[in-house]
């Protein structure tokens, strides 16, 4: 075998074990055995520069440095912050140049990408790499970071804890009574077909269920609305998937279903009714066919309604998010829903260990949009507005006056 050879298998064999500086004289002691031309045979065989081989045949000579260092003190490379120290202001300034920079910075409106900042870096008169600047933007405590939903339109109101305290006392007196108390809202749209469902389902290995790649609708399947209405007290829930449009004719008549087929059987005494509500959607506080659709309700089911709207932009904290809705994603996430027959027998399917039952219905009747209510229809709803924030907290009575 010849000596170059061996240096080659003997450096990589035992350099990967070895600190810098122990490669480093390893290297020189080879270089010195060798004798003439050492330090360039060495060198071709191994990979490290003459020179590197050159200092370590001057260490071995010496013994200036300590034996548990690699480098002599201030070795190696200076950091950047430390060659230019403007560069962290800058790069702090191009991050987040509504706070710290320009507001009018250019980069304020791209996607801050490495090549990036380090372009305009090097525009500011700088010497950096977009390696250079990713490893200073990891010093620095930047990475990369998903939009987070915290911000509610509602959180500043003056009286949103006032209104979450008024709503727990009209739910404990309600129960306390035996009264129903629901929460309700409608879940998000579902595409009824062979389309993608966030999650992940057991499947032989290697052949996942086949879906389509692009999410468009299809006009003759079309969609699967699911409105829930969650008892508190039961832990009971009802959801009716409607198949037209999410308006607040559908959301009182899943009230109404509910009523009939779960609610009057458990509370066959009640005279009263507690629905909490978030402040948008097809049973916002704000829409009159809401108000209309109720008395007709409370009329026709002989209870007084009183309704509690959760202050607006707080709908994360409705009852039903979180303690039907969130376990019926869970129950059917990598599934796709190919009909509205799999989406009903999904949300039936779903229950937990704290007992949550979920009964499902499909309901397939049309329900327009764009349905006018005059001021003086208005006129003719029972409507009782609470002393604390009556647009928020009402009671539908029953009508007194002649409706034939």
């Amino acid at each position: 075998m010849d000596t170059h050879t061996l240096l080659e298998r003997r450096a990589t064999v035992l350099f990967p074990h070895l600190t810098e500086r122990q490669r480093r004289l390893a290297a020189a002691a080879d270089a010195r055995a060798i004798g003439y031309g050492g330090i360039s045979q060495v060198s071709r065989a191994t990979g490290m520069s003459r020179l590197t081989i050159a200092h370590g045949l001057a260490e071995l000579d010496t013994d200036d440095v300590p034996p548990e260092r690699s480098r002599r003190p201030g070795g190696g490379c200076k950091k950047l912050q430390d060659l230019d120290p403007l560069v962290v202001q800058d790069l702090h300034a191009l991050v987040d140049p509504g706070t710290r920079g320009d507001p009018m910075s250019p980069l304020r409106w791209t996607c801050k990408s490495t090549r990036k900042l380090a372009t305009a870096l090097v525009g500011k008169g700088h010497r950096i790499s977009h390696n250079s600047v990713a490893r200073l933007l990891h010093q620095l405590g930047y990475s990369l970071q998903a939009n987070s939903k915290t911000l509610e339109e509602g959180s500043d109101h003056p009286d949103r804890d006032e209104q979450f305290a008024y709503i727990n006392r009209q739910a404990s007196r309600h129960m306390r009574r035996g009264l129903p108390v629901i929460s309700v809202d409608t879940k998000k749209k579902e595409l009824i077909g062979r389309y993608q469902n966030k999650g992940r389902e057991l499947q032989p290995k290697g052949k996942p269920e086949k879906v389509k790649v692009h999410d468009f609708i299809d006009d003759e399947l079309g969609k699967a609305i699911p409105y829930g209405i969650y008892d508190v007290a039961k832990n009971l829930a009802w959801v009716n998937v409607g198949t037209d449009h999410d308006t607040a004719a559908f959301a009182v008549e899943s009230i109404r279903r509910w009523w009939n087929a779960m609610g009057q059987p458990l509370y066959p005494n009640a005279g009263k009714l507690l629905i909490c509500a978030d402040s948008g959607g097809s049973n916002g506080y704000r829409t009159r066919l809401w108000k209309i659709e109720l008395q007709r309700f409370a009329d026709e089911c002989g209870l007084d309604v009183t309704v509690c709207h959760l202050p607006p932009g707080t709908s994360k904290w409705n009852k039903i998010e979180h303690r039907l809705f969130s376990y019926i994603s869970m129950n059917w996430r990598g599934k796709p829903l190919v009909t509205h027959e799999v989406v009903v027998n999904l949300i039936a399917a779903t229950t937990t260990a704290k007992g949550l039952k979920v009964t499902a219905e499909l309901d397939a009747n049309l329900y327009p949009t764009k349905v006018e209510v005059s001021k003086e229809a208005m006129l003719h709803i029972n409507l009782q507005p609470h002393k604390f924030h009556g647009e928020w907290n009402y009671t539908v009575g029953r009508s007194t006056h002649d409706t034939s």
